[in-house]
């Protein structure tokens, strides 16, 4: 069957993307028919004075609120929990995330248990969330996660110390205030681990074998913005311009993954992520160069085009100096971010490769990998990655 024959379908909130869309969370809650509202956030993001901002967008519309802010990196199964509790006792009915990946991974939980009255570990997998939750705004604080406009949440199995992915159309958000203001208050290294993971989004959607015509376009376009911009941004950090080319990068990778998925890298981090409890970034970025060396063979002329729209010229090179270009290529990136470190910098032992690989296999990215791999090549890849 030719690609464009193929079903796919295309899922994305309604969003406001350019400077001062922030301030249009009262209007949207208040034509949404909130009443009273949850915002989820985290301290970090109190401190920058942005949830004040927000308090007073609300008020402005007569509308009353509550802070959930006890979220922290990797939000926990547990977190999501109180956040709940918080909802109900508050007889709250509308929910805005505030900040990175995990206040708005943190809310889409809130937002499920709210109204499918289980515990959030039990919607685990694909489309395992039968209730559609209270509406919800996100308003991203970071250019990486995309949260903001996907399909997915990532949360912490604290028992199993393993990061689990729900995947559903009931946790895409009904809007999204994209403002890249909000993307100043990040320093060097935030703004370098968020920036890689869009990237890594955008080439795993590439060479999902899920992907579309749709979902290509802009994944293609999210790499290519990402790369002119990431060494500028990091050299000037209150570069508006450069952190909203950033932003419009994480954008169009988080509608390009939402829709075509993403593949091994995200299951590794995710599983990596529960023992090593670091940033989601950090751990797609630690395995990035293995996977694609994986990879590559199974989808050569997709990794190539990935590799043009960074930059790389293959003019004469065989199959073999292409694939050693793009790898050349990826770990230059990684050193200009300074995220050059591998999985025994970050705490993994090898006693922790067997059982790691065996919780990588079930994970539902590798189900839209390009190459279908065995608990085996999972552990080598793991061990060439210490």
């Amino acid at each position: 069957m030719l690609p464009q024959l193929e079903l796919r379908k295309f899922v994305t909130p309604e969003f406001i993307f350019g400077d001062g869309a922030r301030l249009f969370a009262g209007r949207y809650a208040k034509n949404l028919a909130a009443k009273k509202i949850l915002i989820v956030t985290d301290p970090g993001i109190i401190k920058t004075g942005l949830v004040d901002e927000l308090s007073y967008t609300l008020t402005e519309k007569d509308l009353e609120y509550e802070i959930f802010s006890n979220v922290t990196p990797n939000p926990r199964d547990y977190e999501v929990m109180e956040g709940a509790e918080v909802f109900s006792s508050e007889e709250c009915n509308f929910i805005i995330a505030l900040g990175g990946g995990s206040p708005m991974d943190c809310a889409k939980g809130i937002g499920i248990v709210s109204s499918n009255k289980k515990h959030i570990l039990d919607f685990k997998g694909v489309d395992k969330v039968p209730v559609p939750s209270p509406p919800l705004i996100c308003i991203p604080t970071t250019a990486g996660s995309s949260a903001d406009v996907s399909q997915f949440a990532i949360i912490l199995d604290t028992e199993e110390n393993l990061k689990v992915a729900i995947v559903s159309k009931a946790v895409v958000p009904d809007i999204a205030l994209i403002d890249p203001f909000t993307t100043l208050t990040m320093d060097r290294h935030l703004t370098s681990v968020t920036g890689f993971d869009a990237l890594i989004h955008s080439i795993e959607s590439y060479v999902s074998n899920a992907s579309s015509q749709i979902t290509d376009l802009h994944a293609l376009d999210s790499i290519k913005i990402i790369n002119q911009n990431i060494s500028p941004v990091l050299n000037d950090l209150k570069n508006l311009e450069f952190r909203s080319n950033m932003m419009m990068g994480s954008l169009e990778a988080g509608l390009a993954f939402s829709n075509a998925s993403l593949g091994l890298v995200h299951a590794i981090a995710h599983s990596l992520g529960g023992i090593v409890d670091l940033s989601h970034g950090e751990c797609n970025v630690a395995v990035l160069e293995y996977v694609v060396d994986f990879n590559f063979y199974s989808s050569p002329e997709r990794y190539i085009e990935i590799g043009e729209a960074l930059g790389i010229k293959f003019n004469g090179l065989d199959i073999n100096a292409k694939k050693e270009a793009l790898l050349n290529k990826l770990k230059e990136l990684k050193l200009l971010c300074e995220m050059d470190f591998n999985l025994g910098e970050m705490g993994l032992e090898e006693k922790h490769i067997v059982p790691l690989a065996k919780n990588i296999i079930n994970d539902p990215c590798v189900v839209t990998n390009p190459r279908k791999p065995s608990v085996e090549n999972i552990a080598e890849i793991l061990k060439n990655a210490l």
